[in-house]
């Protein structure tokens, strides 16, 4: 007998009634990708200085003409909130505390990569291209 499995694919809402339930940890690295909440992979040390060297580089070249953001979350539509590690935002004077980027807040994306590079290449170049996102860096 053959079965079949199927899969629970979710929106931006069920992610975060997931975190406020106690589903997914504040701990859990995770994000949230065309609907499949994926798994992050552990940062490592090279990762993190490869992060904080780009982070300050951006800084110094756009000044107060946009925001750096590391790591935090961008939501791309409602089925994808990736995390990706250095996002250019337009200037906000909120600095997106009152909602999350969107790709209309995107100048550019960039994901640094040891372990996860085909990954990066391949699933998330597809999600921000069909997002809109005007430049993304690998």
């Amino acid at each position: 007998m053959q079965t079949e499995t199927t899969r629970k694919l979710f929106t931006v809402d069920d992610y975060y009634r997931m975190a406020e339930v106690g589903i997914l940890k504040p701990t859990d690295r995770v994000e949230l990708i065309d609907r499949e909440i994926v798994t992050m992979t552990p940062i490592g040390t090279r990762h993190n200085a490869s992060v904080n060297r780009g982070m300050r580089a951006l800084v110094r070249a756009v000044g107060d003409d946009a925001i750096v953001q590391s790591q935090g979350s961008v939501r791309l539509d409602y089925y994808s909130e990736p995390q990706p590690d250095l996002v250019l935002l337009r200037p906000r004077s909120d600095f997106y505390a009152a909602r999350h980027a969107g790709p209309g807040d995107i100048l550019l994306i960039i994901e640094i990569a040891e372990s996860s590079i085909h990954y990066d290449r391949d699933g998330k170049a597809r999600i921000y291209a069909a997002a809109g996102v005007p430049e993304y860096w690998l």
